[in-house]
């Protein structure tokens, strides 16, 4: 069977698994190796909504740059921004605060650790990647009509996805409260040309406030480009301290990436402890009972049985591989 490496970063869309490894990290004390860099990343996200509020989204999210092409072709098309009136827009805005809100509950609050350790080294969890890969590979009717959905929806409503619905994206936005900086308004040097408000994707009246607070706000400084008047519009730590050209900012979120990768590949948390040969042995038998989930929960199996097949295998390959 011929193989393909299989490239770390792609466990950044594991973001449950990477969940429920961090509150095992926080509770065990175990950085377990399953799927290590998704962890990393997760914590890279994290740490980057604290201290750089949600530029995660707009500089890094592959998913917010085909929601900004999307967003021009919604301009193209209508000529106008359409926006949903408030007594819509409220309530579906908070649609992605309550699906963060189950996903937190179901693994912060219900989840003991001997659950996440059963989890963790489950069948089912040690193949994420490869079902997500299958997923889109074999993608099913259904998915494919409900993908559609999605990229007609955020054709017609701006940024459809990201302010309705992305979970991910709810979880950054509350902790960018905790950023000290903002995007602030020097309210006697602005001539309320409003181009600000006007550039804003996600439809923030900036021309009305002297500092952005909204968790809406994913810190793409549009606004800050758009403004014709020197320092009036600046994102920084304090108004009119600790200024922040976009370039350092853009700069610093890339830092914190490159850092947290190769912190990973330094400490040896970076690429998984599961080897090719183990992963040959899962896709020949991906579709057994095992390998499955019922509601949630995983397909009951032995632990230390599992464990130790997976470390004969795992020896049993390193002896057939070439020196």
């Amino acid at each position: 069977m011929s193989c393909l490496n299989r490239p770390p970063g792609i466990e950044a869309f594991l973001p449950i698994s990477s969940l429920v490894s961090l509150k095992y990290w926080l509770v065990t004390g175990i950085f377990n190796q399953v799927h290590p860099s998704g962890l990393i990343i997760l914590m890279i996200v994290l740490t980057t909504g604290v201290l750089l509020k949600r530029g995660f989204c707009s500089w890094v999210c592959p998913l917010g740059l085909l929601t900004e092409y999307l967003n021009r072709l919604h301009k193209f098309i209508f000529r106008k921004n359409v926006k949903l009136p408030p007594w819509l827009d409220y309530p579906l805005r908070s649609l992605k605060y309550l699906i963060l809100a189950f996903f937190l509950w179901s693994i912060i609050l219900q989840m003991g650790a001997a659950v996440l350790d059963y989890f963790i080294y489950s069948p089912y969890n040690m193949v994420a990647d490869i079902k997500m890969l299958y997923f889109f590979k074999d993608i099913s009717h259904f998915t494919i009509w409900v993908l559609v959905a999605l990229f007609v929806l955020s054709i017609l409503i701006r940024n459809f996805w990201c302010r309705y619905l992305c979970p991910y994206g709810a979880l950054v936005g509350v902790l960018s409260f905790l950023s000290i900086f903002k995007v602030h308004r020097n309210e006697d040097t602005c001539t309320d040309c409003r181009k600000c408000t006007r550039t804003c994707p996600v439809d923030i009246k900036v021309h009305k406030t002297s500092c952005v607070m909204s968790d809406e706000c994913h810190a793409c400084l549009k606004c800050v480009d758009a403004c014709p008047e020197k320092e009036t519009l600046y994102i920084s730590a304090s108004k009119g301290n600790g200024i922040l050209k976009p370039w350092i900012y853009a700069t610093a979120i890339c830092l914190l990436f490159m850092g947290g990768s190769l912190a990973g590949r330094i400490t040896g948390y970076w690429q998984n402890n599961i080897s090719t040969h183990e992963y040959m042995f899962h896709v020949r038998h991906l579709d057994l009972p095992i390998y499955q989930h019922t509601r949630a929960n995983v397909s009951a199996y032995n632990k230390e049985s599992w464990l130790r097949m997976m470390q004969g295998i795992r020896q049993t390959g390193e002896k057939r591989s070439p020196s």
